[in-house]
């Protein structure tokens, strides 16, 4: 038994000592990356790299980071900076020490979706007398931006690296739908046609549309999950209700897929008026996301738009408020204005109550020591009475 509690022992300490990270706080101690700290928050990056437990930071200074922002919308910056999250953990020796001089790094980037073929990856290449280059994998590409130095190091959890330039690509720091994007076109190209169609026969498209200069997410389930089974006839709601339950599949802020896996505590709506009403909670493991609501649950199946601060989401199901859809409990009959319940009465007691010994069941025969079936039980057994609930219980007494 010594040696599975020693595993057992040591396999918890293992656990314990897992380190997570927190890249915001990494960067506060350090002035001269508040800029790009900053952005990492108001893109939500932040979260995402949170998430991860392998992960490296590769970090501009304040004037570079400056340069970089300068007239470019949330959205752009936020590809940009998903561009240089790597999938891996680097530092300095391990930089200095690439398999064949060169290496083909996955980042956060390549996770969205958005990326065309590889550009979601970057060239990460020794160029010897100690210098070390980064590069996108995009055709003529240039080893423009190099290693400055380690900044943080968490083996083998979180590397914080500063580099020289950022790592663009053509048409990386161009376009971007920002939020003013048309949603019904959006939602019919992803395959949420009757969910758009609803939201335009409701009137909530509108309201969508006045929230999304100021931040939104939209939960969009497809088409097949209005058609699945136990789903419940949306023709046939009341327009108010209707208008809650398309309300119940936004929230009034951008909170993107890497934000809802960090997310612990239950999430307003937009149909939440009071506590507790209409919220949503959230539960993740690894990259899935799952959203439930009291009634029926749902897989986040994939992104549709991420540009600050507009998020559309795909989901598996429908969302089914317990508002709505939830069972109550049967309410009980409505009393008189101030009627206080009062309990039952007890019923009347009959004329003629008959003893406790008018309910005692029949002793059951039993044996002597002789094995003589007709003995029966002594009368000084009537002495040893045990209590019980409900009957009253005897001890038999042997000849001796």
């Amino acid at each position: 038994m010594a040696q599975p509690i020693l595993f057992i022992t040591l396999f918890i300490t293992l656990i314990s000592t897992v380190q997570s990270h927190n890249i915001t706080d990494i960067l506060s101690k350090y002035p001269d990356y508040t800029l790009y700290n900053s952005f990492l928050t108001q893109t939500s990056l932040a979260d995402e790299i949170n998430s991860r437990e392998t992960l490296t930071c590769l970090v501009l200074t304040n004037p570079t980071m400056s340069s970089l922002s300068d007239h470019r919308p949330l959205s752009v910056i936020k590809k940009a900076l998903s561009l240089l999250a790597v999938l891996d953990y680097f530092d300095g020796p391990k930089l200095r020490d690439l398999s064949n001089g060169t290496t083909l790094s996955t980042t956060l980037y390549q996770t969205t979706g958005e990326a065309q073929g590889n550009l979601g990856f970057i060239n990460i290449t020794d160029l010897k007398g100690g210098i070390v280059g980064f590069a996108s994998t995009a055709p003529g590409s240039t080893f423009d931006s190099t290693f400055t130095k380690s900044v943080k190091e968490i083996p083998y959890n979180i590397s914080v690296i500063e580099i020289s330039a950022p790592i663009v690509f053509p048409g990386l720091l161009t376009g971007g739908d920002g939020p003013f994007v048309n949603l019904t076109v959006v939602l019919d190209k992803a395959g949420c046609v009757i969910f758009s169609s609803l939201l335009v026969k409701s009137g909530v498209l509108r309201s969508f549309q006045a929230a999304m200069d100021k931040g939104l997410t939209i939960f969009a389930p497809s088409d097949m999950a209005f058609k699945a089974k136990g789903v419940p006839d949306v023709d046939r709601l009341s327009s108010a209700d209707l208008v809650a339950l398309l309300q119940f599949h936004a929230l009034p802020r951008y909170v993107p897929k890497g934000t809802l896996k960090t997310t612990t505590k239950p999430i307003d709506t937009m149909a939440t008026s009071g506590a507790g009403k209409f919220e949503l909670t959230v539960s993740a493991a690894g990259d899935e996301v799952t959203l439930h609501t009291g009634v029926d649950s749902s897989r986040v199946s994939g992104t549709v738009v991420d540009a600050t601060p507009l998020c559309i989401l795909t989901v598996d199901n429908v969302l089914l408020p317990m508002e709505l859809f939830g069972i109550s409990p049967s309410p009980g009959p409505a009393l008189g204005p101030g009627v206080s319940p009062s309990p039952s009465p007890s019923p009347a007691p009959s004329p003629k109550a008959p003893s406790p010994e008018a309910f005692s069941p029949p002793a059951p025969p039993m044996g002597s020591p002789e094995g003589s079936p007709s003995e029966s039980p002594s009368e000084s057994a009537d002495d040893e009475t045990i209590s019980g609930t409900g009957m009253l219980g005897f001890r038999w007494r042997s000849e001796g």
